[in-house]
């Protein structure tokens, strides 16, 4: 079989060939324009997200990211630095699972909560009565001891330098650990041994006090030491003598009600880290702290609670921030803080400036004391 013809096209007129290119220019033209308004769109859209970027970095001093949340833009608020470096170099947490007045039973279950949540810093004492259950519940987390920064505290009636190292022992004994991360004085104020009896020398000048500590440090029992509910006045009177290691922080009573702005001040002025305990406004004062109205506003703007608020503007202020909580969500959520926009920082301080400071702990009167323990004019004259 002969193959068959292959095919040809019949000849076009120059008329149709026309007519095809210019609809062929006519879609590319189509096509082009298309692409350079699809370009243009996204375009834009770039360009006010980043304007807007732009804008929140100017207004915080951070670099804000943005997301998509039901087609809305929606403003993400940065995190703020999770350790600050001590004197020793060591890392130190900046937020903490207070454990003060957490009972038996309820300790131990909100520590291992709060390691399983990513806390990595616990604050205790001597005197809370819980280290043996926040020892064993360290123990049965998992997490490695040298991951968890442990802090303690030498209380009134061990002040006497023979009766230091004892007390740090027994804290030792307690939380089943071979050293503590940080161990404070935890009042200025002396007691002797076994009785409520004021020790005025060693209320008077915590020196010899400070060098056993500072022996402890040496010896490898504690890595950092410093002091607690010390005024300005007082961490004077300390560093005043000839110090081997200086104070890592002073831990302080900070909230809306008691910001004590000068100390905040003189405290980075010093480069002195401050701890803040009863961030929420102590016994009595916490829900009262949930309902102030900037509060309120500015958990509303940012899409964070009003507990996370207070947290992140102490934060922010520079202090270690230590909530204490037994219940598994408020744990949770008091870890979770937020650099706050300039503008939303200023405001809520100036809200905790402008009503008279309210302290919730001050132990004078029950201590005997015939002063207030922190009338800045301490050391009086005499």
């Amino acid at each position: 079989m002969p193959p068959l013809p292959s095919y040809v096209p019949l000849p076009k007129s120059d008329s149709k060939i026309q007519q095809e290119q210019r609809t062929i220019r006519t879609k590319t033209a189509l096509f082009r324009l298309l692409a350079v308004l699809t370009t243009m769109f996204f375009a834009y859209q770039g360009l006010k997200t980043f304007s807007s970027s732009s804008m929140a970095f100017l207004r915080t001093g951070i670099r804000p990211c943005h997301s998509i949340v039901n087609g809305t833009a929606t403003r993400n608020v940065s995190t703020l630095p999770t350790h600050y470096t001590l004197p020793s170099g060591d890392k130190i947490p900046s937020v903490a699972l207070g454990v003060w007045k957490a009972g038996k039973g309820e300790v131990g279950q909100a520590v291992k909560h709060a390691l399983k949540t990513g806390y990595r810093h616990i604050d205790g004492a001597w005197i809370y009565g819980n280290e043996a259950e926040v020892g064993q519940a360290i123990k049965e987390s998992g997490v490695k001891r040298t991951d968890i920064f442990i802090t303690s505290k030498l209380w009134n009636t061990f002040h006497a330098p023979e009766d230091v190292e004892a007390a740090l022992d027994e804290s030792l004994s307690r939380l089943d650990t071979e050293f503590l991360d940080l161990y404070l004085i935890h009042w200025p104020v002396a007691q002797k041994k076994g009785t409520s009896e004021l020790d005025e020398s060693l209320t008077e000048d915590v020196y010899p006090t400070w060098k056993k500590l500072e022996e402890l440090v040496d010896k490898g029992k504690v890595r950092n030491i410093g002091v607690s509910n010390f005024n300005i006045a007082r961490v004077k009177n300390l560093t005043a003598n000839p110090l081997k290691h200086r104070p890592a922080v002073n831990q302080v009573e900070l909230s809306f009600w008691n910001p004590q702005p000068d100390l905040i001040k003189w405290a980075k002025e010093n480069d002195l880290l401050l701890e803040a305990y009863s961030p929420l406004g102590g016994v009595g004062q916490v829900g009262k702290s949930l309902k102030v109205p900037e509060v309120q506003s500015i958990a509303e703007e940012l899409g964070i609670t009003p507990a996370q608020v207070i947290i992140s503007w102490l934060a922010q202020r520079g202090a270690i921030v230590l909530p204490k909580s037994v219940t598994p969500s408020r744990i949770e959520e008091n870890l979770k803080i937020h650099a706050l926009p300039t503008d939303l920082f200023e405001k809520l301080e100036r809200a905790a400036e402008a009503h008279p400071p309210f302290r919730t702990i001050n132990p004078s009167k029950n201590l005997g004391l015939s002063y207030d323990l922190f009338d800045e004019s301490w050391p009086f004259n005499k």
